[in-house]
């Protein structure tokens, strides 16, 4: 029983059951919505559930890298903007190379792509760290700032490019799951082992949590939130490098637009606190799964776009509302009152005939 409680407690596990609840949703509207097959053209195994987990690869990658953004007490709005500048390079890098059959050229692009996410993550960092600058201000400013560069890396115009190794990578499977997804939860794995194995995790709290205490422990901040902006800015290149390899080309406009809100809101989901302090990985990645159900569920019901806010407000709220102990125990209609402190020893009323004395208290007065 403490351990049903303690899992209802948890953050994540409301994301669990929202993106339940969602499946049981379209469910409804198609019986044969969560059956998976084989594409004859393709041959490849096909599903909705497949498909969902395609799309969630380039949100669990920059909700990764915010978690530790937003453990640091900051905040990175840059992410759809890197995302659309690692596209960029990528498409230039493997346009220019014209090898559709290269492996070489496809490490060629994502090196750069990552290198060049990485640099401007180095910026943001420097912006906060070292200049001073609110994570709010520096990082808006660099939002603006990747989609210019982005459109002067590709001229202005959308770029496509052919390359057979580099389309794997969203369109690929492994063991009959998305390529793409395979790869985002290896990298999870590998930062989590990063952050829990090391001391970097616990440094990356103890500055969200008081960075002065901290620095009188000994941590110095500069370097480590450098590094956390380097690391958010890489893991959004990598998402854009996702995103394009979908379609191979990429929308200096478009890729990555307002995914840094889904990226906030899935680490929010997470049970990750924007104050700073503790952070969890899991919860992050399970809130990036919610976030790209609901998308496809929006998609799958003909939401209207005009209302397809109002709907992804609708079931955020209720699922940060079910997150709230309070509000659970409204539900559960669990009244809790305040307590009442403990009551002494019974009082002799006014006139109240005083109780004999037993013959064993007698023995002991004697």
């Amino acid at each position: 029983m403490n351990r049903v409680r303690a899992l209802v407690r948890t953050p994540w596990f409301w994301g669990i059951v929202g993106i339940a609840l969602l499946l049981a949703l379209n469910t409804l509207k198609d019986p044969g919505y969560l059956a998976i097959g084989i594409n004859p053209t393709t041959g490849q195994v096909a599903g909705n559930v497949l498909d969902i987990l395609r799309v969630s690869a380039p949100i669990v990658m920059i909700a990764l890298g915010m978690t530790f953004v937003i453990a640091t007490s900051g905040i990175d709005l840059s992410v759809g903007s890197v995302m659309a500048v690692g596209g960029a390079i990528a498409m230039v890098t493997l346009s220019s190379l014209d090898q559709p059959a290269s492996v070489g050229a496809m490490f060629a692009a994502i090196g750069l792509a990552v290198l060049l996410g990485a640099v401007l993550g180095a910026v943001n960092g420097f912006l906060v760290a070292v200049v001073g600058l609110q994570p709010f201000i520096s990082t808006l400013v660099m939002m603006l700032a990747g989609r210019g560069i982005a459109r002067v890396i590709t001229g202005g115009q959308n770029t496509n490019a052919e390359n057979a190794p580099f389309r794997a990578l969203a369109n690929g499977q492994f063991l009959g799951l998305p390529l793409s997804f395979v790869l985002a939860i290896a990298i999870v794995v590998i930062v989590s082992l990063v952050m829990r194995r090391t001391a970097l995790g616990l440094m990356i709290e103890s500055i969200g949590i008081n960075p002065h205490a901290s620095r009188l422990a000994g941590i110095r901040p500069r370097p480590i939130l450098i590094a956390v902006y380097v690391l958010s800015a890489a893991l959004a290149a990598v998402g854009g490098l996702f995103t394009v390899s979908e379609v191979m080309t990429v929308d200096v406009s478009g890729t990555g637009y307002q995914m840094e809100l889904d990226a906030i809101l899935a680490v929010v989901i997470g049970g990750t606190s924007l104050a700073g302090g503790k952070f969890s990985i899991v919860g992050s990645t399970v809130g990036a799964l919610l976030i790209a159900t609901l998308n496809k569920t929006v998609l799958f019901l003909g939401v209207s776009a005009a209302a397809t806010p109002a709907f992804k407000a609708i079931v955020i709220v209720a699922l940060v509302l079910l997150q709230s102990e309070r509000v659970r125990s409204l539900v559960l209609r669990r009244r809790v009152g305040p307590r009442t402190p403990d009551a002494g020893p019974p009082t002799a009323q006014p006139g109240a005939a005083a109780e004999p004395e037993t013959t064993q208290s007698k023995e002991a007065v004697a």
